[in-house]
């Protein structure tokens, strides 16, 4: 089958917006080298000092490993959920499936300040049975940041199951196989880069999330970008130039990663 490519025009016009929408991310880059306390361009010298600070202050290292459990955490959990309601789905075929796959996106359809303010209700409601698991605390944010990634994820692995033959299940079930055996030897080998894709999306949702964070938090549970708010809002602190560098460089090694394992052979169509 004859493969068409983009001609120059589109290329050219696909640099152009690339570049509109980059420019202002690698803005950012010569900002985190100076040697100020504001951010502002340096001026004739550079610096790693506020790189430097990121390793040294104890606020922006609880908040980056903070970030981290709650992402990994979030991540391990909806993925987890949202590949067992698609397989629910997938495999049983209910009556209502359009329903119950509606009500499981609403958080992705609610405006965020919504979600919030419902999330919020719910954990201080937490809160008086005991405070480990309610407002501002590490569990109350994971929770949250669970219902609202969950509908994410489970768009990504029903993507993934449509994409499966179902045959090969039926000829699973043909031959004895129990539910547990066609899940684990048949359908999750057919969908495992879908699932580790929304094991991924959802760990960087969490990770940014800051708009359901702001109203579920205060002074315990600081996350890194509730951390980077803070520090926009009370001194502009360098240092959130420099972990923002951070974060660009090791999204894009991830985004490359993902992509060099899609090129994979076992990947690509015959």
């Amino acid at each position: 089958m004859k493969i068409q490519r983009p001609g120059p025009l589109a290329l050219a016009l696909a640099l152009l917006v690339g570049l509109f929408l980059l420019l202002p991310l690698l803005a950012v880059v010569p900002i985190s080298f100076t040697p100020g306390r504001m951010l502002s361009m340096p001026q004739g010298s550079l610096s790693l000092t506020h790189y430097r600070q990121l390793i040294e202050d104890p606020d922006w290292l609880s908040a980056i490993v903070l970030s981290t459990k709650i992402g990994l955490l979030t991540s391990l959990v909806s993925t987890t959920l949202a590949t067992s309601f698609a397989l629910g789905i997938w495999m049983l075929q209910p009556r209502f499936s359009q329903l119950l796959v509606g009500f499981v996106l609403l958080p992705m359809i609610v405006p965020p300040v919504v979600s919030a303010m419902t999330l919020y209700f719910l954990l201080t409601g937490l809160s008086q049975l005991s405070q480990a698991v309610g407002f501002d605390s590490v569990v109350g944010v994971t929770v949250a940041h669970i219902v609202m990634t969950v509908p994410f994820a489970v768009v990504m692995v029903l993507v993934a199951l449509a994409q499966v033959d179902r045959r090969i299940d039926l000829a699973a079930r043909g031959l004895g196989a129990t539910v547990m055996q066609r899940i684990v030897h048949v359908i999750l080998p057919n969908i495992g880069f879908g699932v580790a894709t929304a094991a991924l999306l959802v760990f960087v949702l969490s990770w940014e999330e800051i708009g359901v964070t702001l109203f579920i938090t205060s002074v315990d549970a600081i996350t890194l970008p509730r951390l980077m708010w803070m520090g926009l809002r009370d001194n502009v602190d360098p240092a959130i130039a420099a972990i923002s560098v951070v974060l660009i460089v090791v999204t894009t090694l991830i985004l490359l990663l993902r992509m060099a394992l899609q090129r994979r052979p076992e990947f690509e169509e015959e």
